[in-house]
């Protein structure tokens, strides 16, 4: 039986406005620059979107962590009530 909030995934809300940039030095392996140049994309772009997503991994990582013994509390109650209002369900 699958339970409600065993995954919650944390939901940042930002106004995303275009922030400032930072000169920063990567280390990247030569084969993928080289690649990422044949293929035209831009290697700042792409680091900025990779480190954007484990950003992202990690905050839902801690919340998780952070938030455990809510999760399975709240699993249990349902394991034992059921979902609430579920007689109006209609799936």
């Amino acid at each position: 039986m699958k339970r409600a909030h065993n995954r919650c995934a944390a939901v940042h809300v930002h106004d995303r406005q275009p922030s400032r940039k930072r000169s920063t030095n990567v280390s990247l392996s030569e084969d993928l620059v080289r690649e990422a140049k044949q293929l035209g994309i831009s290697i700042s772009a792409a680091c900025e979107q990779g480190l954007a997503g484990a950003l992202k991994q990690e905050r839902e990582r801690r919340w998780i962590e952070e938030n455990a013994e809510a999760i399975r509390s709240y699993n249990e109650w349902i394991r034992r009530n059921g979902v609430p209002l579920a007689k109006y369900r209609r799936f």
